[in-house]
């Protein structure tokens, strides 16, 4: 690569401009989508987070900021499409703060990197040499601090507190049985929608089937790990809710720069906030009710 095209990546990931969405991949049955790239893209994911989860839990934490740097860059991507320019510098160095942080030395010193992220976000803003003082730049750049690496930082800490890798993947089972049920039961019985404004094929009905599906994980999950079952109701229930409600703020997101998926990183799925905007805004309440039925955090 030479030297002017590495300027150019670079800038690119520093300055994300409006996102251009491309030729999709071509699709392969009726799954309205490219099925080989998809399961091979899935695959490597799931295989990367599973052996890092299992066996070098340092690794999981990287993979995780990993995952972080795409979804700020889509963000960035989303927002340049609205006229707002995110602080990108500081929130790739922030997230990496936060992940490390929430990591190393637990939920005080997460906030307190938090606190620092948002303080280089507005100064950053101040200090930058541009014509016009945008405070939506500024509150934009806050609300991807605390969508992406602070809530992601909870699958780090759920991690470090427990030091047990099936409450993380419980965490991740029960936000994709949410999002599975109410996909199986919104295609088969959904009659009356939601919010139709916002995300036309989510249903009430589906709601129910989400609703169903993670309380039954979340039961079986507490129960075998000797926890009351009943806990895995408040967790089913809160996985279901608030995943729908992450769901539905990136199709907001999505809709408002008029895009169809967040970006062509990930090939057959879309973006990588298309697969983790559930589990972001899932992990932070998951992880109180986790910490309280097993007696651990701080």
């Amino acid at each position: 690569m030479s030297a002017e095209s590495l300027s150019n990546v670079v800038g690119r990931i520093l300055h994300p401009g409006p996102t251009r969405e491309g030729e999709p991949l071509a699709e392969t049955g009726r799954a309205g989508r490219n099925l080989p790239a998809a399961i091979t893209t899935g695959v490597i994911l799931v295989t990367a987070l599973t052996l890092s989860l299992v066996f070098a839990h340092d690794l999981f934490s990287v993979v995780i900021a990993v995952l972080c740097m795409g979804a700020i860059w889509e963000l960035g991507g989303a927002f340049a499409r609205l006229g707002i320019t995110i602080a990108a510098a500081p929130l790739y160095v922030g997230a990496v703060g936060i992940l490390t942080c929430a990591w190393l030395l637990g939920a005080e010193a997460l906030l307190f990197a938090l606190y620092i992220t948002v303080f280089a976000v507005i100064t950053w803003r101040i200090l930058e040499q541009r014509s016009a003082s945008r405070i939506y730049d500024v509150v934009a750049s806050i609300f991807v601090a605390v969508y992406v690496p602070f809530a992601a930082s909870f699958f780090l800490l759920l991690l470090r507190d427990t030091g047990n890798p099936w409450a993380v993947g419980a965490v991740v089972a029960m936000v994709v049985a949410s999002d599975t049920g109410g996909w199986a039961v919104g295609v088969l019985i959904g009659r009356h929608p939601m919010i139709p404004r916002i995300s036309p094929k989510k249903s009430w009905e589906g709601f129910a089937g989400s609703v169903v599906a993670a309380i039954g994980v979340g039961v079986t999950f507490f129960a075998l790990s000797q926890a009351h079952w009943a806990w895995g109701i408040a967790a089913g229930v809160a996985a279901a809710f608030i995943g729908t409600i992450g769901d539905l703020t990136e199709s907001l997101i999505k809709r408002e720069a008029g895009l169809k998926d967040m970006s062509r990183l990930l090939p057959g799925h879309g973006g990588v906030l298309d697969r983790v905007d559930s589990l972001l805004m899932s992990a932070p309440v998951l992880y109180v009710i986790i910490s309280a039925a097993f007696g651990t955090g701080q």
